[in-house]
């Protein structure tokens, strides 16, 4: 199975470690070849400034940036690439209990760990937003 993902295991933990917020760690990764990792961090986070340049420079990224989302034209990508894989590590990501699985039987856990931090990301994301919703809706005019 092809993988976008074929680090080593301490850049994959700097990458997870860029995904939570470290600055330090994500200017590492920029300064040390690994630019890539460090713009995925942001995209996963909704940088669009980050997604465009994945689009430009690592397409396979940003597809599996959209893919974390369930984006069905982002996993068509991801399968017509042969990167099924990467479809995989993105449906943990957004918490399948399937592809989590799939992980586990396979022994990737640091794909496991690194699913939980973006799934960690995700629903912060989502808990500060709809926070905002009610005061929005009660000062609508």
């Amino acid at each position: 199975m092809t993988n976008s993902f074929d680090f080593p295991i301490e850049i994959l933990m700097a990458f997870g470690e860029a995904i939570k917020g470290k600055e330090e760690i994500r200017k590492w990764l920029f300064d040390n070849g690994y630019e890539h990792l460090g713009q995925l961090s942001l995209a996963i986070s909704n940088d669009k400034i980050a997604f465009d340049w994945l689009v430009k420079h690592y397409p396979q990224f940003a597809a599996f940036d959209r893919a974390i989302d369930n984006d069905t034209d982002a996993k068509i990508w991801l399968q017509q690439n042969e990167l099924t894989f990467d479809i995989v590590f993105a449906d943990a990501c957004a918490g399948k209990a399937d592809a989590i699985a799939w992980l586990a039987k396979n022994q990737l856990d640091i794909f496991i760990h690194l699913a939980k931090i973006v799934k960690t990301d995700i629903d912060q994301r989502e808990q500060k937003t709809s926070s905002f919703l009610p005061f929005f809706n009660a000062n609508k005019r």
